[in-house]
């Protein structure tokens, strides 16, 4: 198996179990633990399905990527949008929200720094995908 096609099975991996680890918060926990835990995943998943798509980005040039969608995302809040779209379509609720709320943007911070952070980790010692292993 290549470099670029470990990376993204490794990617594909960690998308799932971003996505476990956010349906488990919610079984968990209520409030604003969930809530917030689940902004900081939402920012996680964005940084793996960027790696996913692009196996050579830099783990920083991945986390600000996931951390400008996200916030992108947020802001299209303020408009009637998303709201309008998940009203017809569960799912778009799901990817876009519904209301804006500032403190999601703080979370996705978080998100983004803790996933750039595993990816670097997992890329020093893991050979990337264009790039011989030390």
């Amino acid at each position: 198996m290549g470099v670029l096609a470990r990376t993204r099975l490794v990617a594909c991996a960690a998308a799932v179990l971003t996505v476990a680890a956010g349906l488990g918060i919610r079984g968990a926990a209520t409030g604003e633990a969930a809530k917030y835990a689940g902004d900081a995943l939402y920012t996680v998943l964005v940084h793996t399905l960027v790696v996913l798509i692009a196996p050579r980005v830099k783990p920083l040039a991945a986390a600000a990527t996931a951390l400008a969608f996200s916030c992108a995302v947020e802001l299209l809040q303020l408009t009637q949008f998303p709201a309008e779209l998940a009203a017809r379509n569960p799912l778009a609720r799901l990817v876009l929200g519904s209301t804006f709320n500032a403190p999601d943007l703080l979370w996705y911070a978080v998100g983004a720094v803790c996933a750039g952070l595993v990816h670097s980790f997992v890329s020093a010692r893991v050979p990337v995908a264009g790039r011989r292993a030390a």
